[in-house]
């Protein structure tokens, strides 16, 4: 079982760094197409869509559900927004929450499987290794049994991890049939929403995710007097559903909102909110203002515990 569960796993690994360099590829080949014209508003249309869809399932559905436990919700959502992740092509499930939970037990210290400070040297080397380079060295390798056991035991999640490859080519497939036939059935148009909705939109969703990682452990603001070197970095907010408030998530891991104050715009806890309203979520985890200053104060200004 260990051995077929390590293949399924290699499998995977191999499947995900395949939908790193493709989509890079598709960007590259989108710039030529560009110069021909070759692009409309149905085609960024089915771009914008499905770049939302598979983002929330990233920022929603992988991060704040699956890693965090910021809030609750049904078991098959939780299974449905699994699968929603793994169409964002940044890996299966258990890797993805396994490699997260790991970068928050040792961030920015030896055994952060993608900091920008550890490893590789400050500068560019880092910031390379952290936005690109992990993918290539340390993703995938967190023990599922030790960061990702609740994920590990239950057989459907299992599953959905495994069938990832099926996920990541119904993720190219879906703006490819919109594209054929929303360009009235033709091969151009298929040809179309395969670059711009398939492969264009992952090349964008791959770089503001990896910049959580890279940008977000460089330049930017902190608020909390926290022994990490995470940041937040406002002009991002919106192209990653709030993620880019990454200093203030440090700060409290859990909370279902990134942005914490009223200007701070952080779509994915828009979500959460109207899935909570619907009666889709609950137990959704939020930071009174209180503890919120409570932590900003310096560490010498802190009540001590008893």
């Amino acid at each position: 079982m260990r051995a077929m569960l390590w293949s399924m796993s290699k499998a995977e690994r191999i499947a995900n760094m395949i939908f790193v360099v493709i989509p890079f590829l598709g960007f590259v080949g989108a710039v030529l197409l560009l110069w021909q014209s070759w692009v409309d508003w149905v085609d960024l249309g089915i771009l914008a869509t499905l770049y939302i869809l598979y983002g929330f399932g990233v920022t929603v559905g992988y991060h704040r559900l699956l890693t965090h436990r910021a809030f609750t919700t049904y078991m098959p959502l939780q299974h449905g927004w699994a699968i929603l992740g793994s169409m964002g092509l940044q890996g299966g499930v258990l890797d993805w929450v396994a490699d997260h939970r790991k970068h928050h037990a040792h961030t920015d210290q030896e055994g952060d499987p993608h900091s920008p400070h550890v490893g590789h040297g400050e500068g560019l080397m880092g910031l390379w290794h952290a936005h690109t380079g992990w993918l290539f060295e340390t993703h995938g390798q967190a023990d599922w049994k030790k960061y990702a056991r609740e994920l590990y035991e239950d057989p459907v999640m299992k599953k959905i991890n495994r069938l990832f490859p099926l996920w990541a080519f119904i993720s190219i497939a879906v703006p490819t049939f919109l594209g054929f036939a929303l360009h009235g059935w033709t091969v151009e148009g298929a040809l179309r929403g395969l670059v711009w909705g398939g492969l264009v939109r992952a090349f964008f969703l791959h770089h503001i995710t990896w910049s959580i990682n890279s940008v977000c452990h460089y330049f930017g603001r902190r608020r909390f007097p926290l022994e990490d070197k995470s940041t937040n970095v406002a002009w991002l907010s919106l192209f990653s559903f709030g993620e880019s408030w990454h200093h203030n998530h440090h700060a409290f891991p859990r909370s279902a909102a990134h942005g914490l104050r009223w200007y701070e715009l952080d779509p994915s806890q828009l979500l959460i909110g109207g899935m909570q309203r619907l009666g889709l979520a609950w137990n959704v985890v939020r930071i009174s203002p209180e503890r919120q200053e409570a932590k900003a104060r310096p560490a010498e200004k802190r009540p001590v515990a008893a």
